[in-house]
């Protein structure tokens, strides 16, 4: 029984398990059972079931909030909303991935790599039957991330279905729905739109982060129970999977990517007078970001001043091609590809090296309390 006495253990707890899930490769799983909550976090995911949505549908609002670990999932909740506004907005992740992408990726491709050997050192041993399922994850992985289209849509019902696979992989230890979000092209994306709420596209986040939190509910309602199936009745063919999925998938994430895009732009006009217009002509936007305002003309010069207006231009960068290299540092002041020439090969590399000791960390950690 949760007391009001656990609220800020429980919101401290909560902030790491939403850094975890924030950044691709730590699963909020494992920090769930690192700080020896993880069985709690279960019971408290599947009490939000039929009986819970039928009481809703009858307005029964008592009996639904008392069938809910609330005292639980409340303060849990707090912590990891409080990791989002850190990511968004003190360390904002959607805009270093774009401006400083080497680093970034560098860590997320450590950060999986780490927990894939991580994985694969909790099944001990496995036969020729579970590296199969292995081979078969990494057939797997590598088809998906390169077959799913490089531009993703940023329709509601795709929206829709990242927020469900996502919810699933959060809550599983071992693997980060981030990384989900980040094969599928949607984990800037809907980062990003956490980074708006409480500017002046506050109403455009929330028509892309509503779908998104309705599909995180019907994961947790279908495919969280789906998986749970999977894993009580085979355990180790489907971790099998899981670990070859994720090495599979490292062929995005390696930190050194020859990236091509394609510039949509939207325009409309502004009045001079304008808060928007006088911000972005005394602060342009960074054009290295996937989105970025700009100022273009004035329309109608030959009016008076206070009347005239500018062009706000609105500029989306889509992805159509992405594919890993290696980069040669003799070349790098030369190569577009990287972001800052040489200094971006050894951040990558540094970034790769850093995320690897945090998860092995981690997996100490967790070793210890596990013998505790």
């Amino acid at each position: 029984m949760t007391t009001s006495k656990e609220f800020p253990t429980l919101i401290f707890k909560g902030f790491f398990m939403g850094s975890a899930d924030v950044v691709p490769g730590v699963s909020g799983g494992t920090m769930a059972l690192i700080m020896g909550i993880y069985t709690r976090l279960i019971n408290a995911i599947k009490s939000v079931d039929s009986v819970f949505f039928g009481h809703i549908l009858k307005l029964r609002i008592m009996p639904a909030l008392q069938h809910v670990h609330l005292m639980f999932l409340i303060p849990l909740l707090i912590g990891v909303a409080l990791a989002i506004v850190f990511f968004t907005r003190i360390v904002p992740l959607p805009v270093l991935m774009h401006t400083n992408p080497e680093i970034i990726y560098g860590i997320f491709f450590g950060l999986i790599s780490g927990s894939v050997w991580l994985l694969f050192r909790s099944l001990n041993s496995i036969n020729w039957k579970e590296r199969l399922f292995v081979v078969v994850g990494i057939v797997i992985g590598f088809l998906i991330v390169t077959m799913v289209p490089t531009d993703t849509p940023e329709h509601p019902l795709f929206v829709f279905f990242a927020g469900s696979v996502a919810i699933t992989a959060m809550i599983l230890p071992g693997i980060s729905g981030s990384f989900i979000l980040l094969i599928l092209r949607q984990y800037d994306y809907i980062l990003g739109q956490f980074a708006l709420l409480g500017g002046d596209r506050t109403l455009e986040a929330f028509l892309v982060l509503v779908p998104f939190g309705l599909g995180m509910i019907t994961g947790i309602m279908l495919f969280a129970r789906l998986l749970s199936w999977l894993l009580n009745k085979f355990y180790l063919p489907t971790v099998c999977v899981l670990i070859g999925f994720m090495m599979g998938s490292l062929y995005i994430i390696w930190p050194f990517q020859d990236r091509e895009f394609y510039l949509s732009e939207r325009v409309e006009l502004v009045s001079v007078t304008d808060d928007l217009v006088i911000s972005l002509f005394s602060e342009p936007e960074d054009e290295s970001l996937m989105e970025f305002r700009r100022l273009g003309e004035i329309v109608n010069p030959e009016d008076p001043a206070n009347q005239q207006k500018f062009e706000v231009i609105t500029v989306k960068k889509k992805l159509i091609r992405s594919e890993p290299f290696l980069p040669s540092y003799s070349e790098a002041e030369k190569d577009e590809r990287l972001s800052t020439g040489s200094s971006a090969i050894w951040a990558g590399y540094f970034g790769i090296l850093g995320g690897l000791l945090l998860v092995i960390g981690i997996g100490r950690i967790a070793d210890i309390k596990l013998k505790d």
